[in-house]
């Protein structure tokens, strides 16, 4: 794979969830879950499975930092 995103963050899928477009695909990165939109043909295409191993992209021209008060 090579892509230009910087922010590529390998996991375990433990979730896929199909709607009547979109579905809801939940990542485990290191104890972390991630979660993408991403279209139900997308899943298709790409054989989603709970189970496998996926990258989640993250590509934002911003990047925002916060602390608590």
């Amino acid at each position: 794979m090579k892509i230009s995103a910087r922010n590529r963050l390998k996991g375990k899928i433990v979730e896929v969830t199909k709607g009547a477009t979109t579905a809801h695909v939940r990542i485990n990165v290191g104890g972390s879950i991630v979660t993408a939109s991403i279209t139900n043909e997308a899943v298709d295409e790409l054989g989603l499975k709970v189970g496998g191993e996926a990258y989640a992209v993250v590509k934002a021209s911003d990047v925002m930092v916060a602390v608590d008060d």
